[in-house]
C-alpha cells in the first residue's frame, strides 16, 4: 500500500507539473502575441506609407482651371469621347478604363494602333512632377495632349480637335477660355503630325492662326487635367492597419493584415529593399530608374529618361512654353531637371504600386504577366541593362516563402471601393 501511494503522489506530481508547463507556455504565446509588433521607428516609417500622410493636392500654376469645376466637368466629358481620334473609337478611356483603376490589363495599349507601351495608371498621377514613362511631359495637361496627336494613340491633328470643341463643347468652352475664334476658314486636319497631308495643311496657316489653334488644344489638355486630378487614390486594406497600430507597435484590430502579408511588409521595408524607391503613401519616388528589365520582342530598346528630358525641354506646351499660365519662377521642376547622368540612359519613372495587383502586367512594355515574375526578377538582381547600366548592385536572396510572403503583402494595396464608372 505505500509502494501505491508513493506512486500515485509522482504520477500526481508529474501531472501538475505538466498543466504547470502548460500554462507557462499559453502563457508565453499570450507574451509572445501581446509584444509589439513594429518598434517605434518601423511604426513612423509605417505612417509615411499610409493614405493619411498624403499631402493635399499640389497647385499646378500652369493651369489656371485646374480646380475648376466647369473644367472638371468639360474634362471628363472629353475624356470619355470617343470623336477626339483619327476613326472616332479612341477615347482616353479606351486604355485608361475605370474598371481596370484607369489602366487597361494589356502589355500594350491599344489606340488607333498598337502603342508599344505599358498603359500606366491616372490614380494619384497628379501629384507627379513628370508624366510618361520617360518623363517627357512636366505638367498633366502637356501629358494629356501626347496622344491626342501620336499617329498609333488618337491619331488626330489639332485643327480636328479645335472643330470638334466648337461643334459639341462651345458654351463650355466659352464659358471656361473665352470665345472661341473663327474657324470656318481653317482646314478640318491640320497640325505638326507625321501625316504629310495634315503637316501640309498646317504649314500653310498662319503663325497667327497656328496660335489660335494651339490655345484651343492646351485648354483642351488643361480641362482633360482638371477631371484627371480628381482620381485619387483610395483607402487600402493595408491603410487600415496602419490606422490601426498604437504608438507602442500593436494592432487595435488584429486580422486586419494576415501572419503572410505582415511578413510580406517587413520584407518589403527590410531585406526586399523595396521602400528604397516606392516610399511614400503613393508608393513611388517619382524618379526615374534603370532596372534592367528584358527588351519587348521585336521592338526597339527604350532609351528612357534620356529621351524624356530632350523632349519636355523642347516642348512647346511645357510650363515655360507660351501656353502655360505659370510665372517661369513656378516651374521648378523644369528649371532645375538634370540634363546629365548615368542615371538618365535607359531610366523609367517607377510607378506607384497601390492597385498594383489588378494593373497587370508590369514594366514599361508589359514585360511581367505577374507580381511573381516582377518579384523574381528583382531577386536576381534584375536582368542585364540593354542601354545604360543596372542600378541595382546584387541579388535579393528571397525564400520562394518570403517572395510569395512580399507578394501577399502587395495584394493589400488595392483599394476599395472602385473609382468613379464612366458618367
Amino acid at each position: 500500500m505505500r509502494l501505491g501511494a508513493a506512486r500515485s503522489e509522482r504520477l500526481f506530481l508529474l501531472a501538475v507539473s505538466g498543466v504547470m508547463a502548460l500554462l507557462l507556455g499559453v502563457g508565453a504565446v499570450v507574451f509572445l502575441t501581446d509584444s509589439p509588433t513594429w518598434s517605434p521607428d518601423e511604426v513612423a516609417l509605417l505612417r509615411s506609407l499610409s493614405l493619411d500622410a498624403l499631402e493635399p493636392l499640389p497647385p499646378d500654376p500652369s493651369n489656371r482651371v485646374a480646380n475648376n469645376p466647369g473644367a472638371i466637368a468639360l474634362g471628363e466629358r472629353l475624356f470619355f469621347d470617343a470623336r477626339f481620334s483619327a476613326n472616332g473609337a479612341v477615347s482616353c478611356a479606351s486604355c485608361h478604363m475605370p474598371e481596370r483603376y484607369f489602366t487597361d490589363g494589356r502589355p500594350f495599349g491599344v489606340g488607333v494602333g498598337v502603342i508599344p507601351l505599358n498603359t500606366m495608371t491616372l490614380i494619384g498621377a497628379a501629384y507627379s512632377p513628370w508624366f510618361t514613362w520617360d518623363g517627357k511631359a512636366d505638367s498633366q495637361w502637356a501629358q494629356a495632349l501626347l496622344p491626342l496627336e501620336n499617329a498609333v494613340e488618337h491619331g488626330g491633328n489639332r485643327t480636328l480637335y479645335a472643330h470638334l470643341i466648337a461643334e459639341h463643347y462651345a458654351a463650355e468652352y466659352e464659358a471656361l477660355f473665352g470665345t472661341l475664334p473663327d474657324l470656318s476658314h481653317l482646314p478640318r486636319n491640320a497640325g505638326p503630325v507625321d501625316d504629310p497631308v495634315a503637316a501640309a495643311a498646317w504649314e500653310a496657316m498662319t503663325p497667327e492662326e497656328q496660335d489660335a489653334i494651339n490655345r484651343i488644344f492646351a485648354n483642351i489638355g488643361k480641362a482633360l487635367a482638371a477631371f484627371q486630378r480628381t482620381l485619387l487614390p483610395q483607402p487600402a486594406r493595408f491603410d487600415r492597419y496602419v490606422a490601426s497600430l498604437n504608438d507602442d507597435g500593436r494592432s487595435s484590430q488584429p486580422g486586419i493584415l494576415s501572419e503572410e502579408e505582415i511578413a510580406g511588409l517587413r520584407l518589403f521595408i527590410g531585406k526586399g529593399q523595396c521602400i528604397n524607391c516606392h516610399n511614400g503613401p503613393r508608393f513611388t519616388n517619382d524618379a526615374f530608374h534603370n532596372t534592367g528589365v528584358p527588351a519587348a520582342p521585336g521592338y526597339p530598346v527604350h532609351r528612357g529618361r534620356i529621351d524624356g528630358v530632350a523632349r519636355v525641354q523642347s516642348d512647346l506646351f511645357n510650363c515655360l512654353g507660351p501656353y502655360s499660365d505659370a510665372a517661369p519662377e513656378e516651374c521648378t521642376a523644369l528649371r532645375f531637371i538634370v540634363t546629365e547622368g548615368d542615371t538618365l540612359p535607359g531610366g523609367m519613372k517607377t510607378p506607384t504600386l497601390r492597385n498594383v495587383a489588378e494593373t497587370a502586367p508590369y514594366m514599361h512594355t508589359g514585360q511581367f504577366a505577374t507580381l511573381a515574375d516582377v518579384i523574381e526578377h528583382y531577386n536576381a538582381g534584375g536582368g542585364l541593362a540593354l542601354i545604360g547600366h543596372n542600378e541595382l548592385h546584387q541579388p535579393l536572396n528571397l525564400t520562394a516563402t518570403e517572395a510569395k510572403q512580399l507578394e501577399a503583402f502587395l495584394r493589400t494595396l488595392t483599394e476599395e471601393p472602385m473609382p468613379t464608372e464612366e458618367p
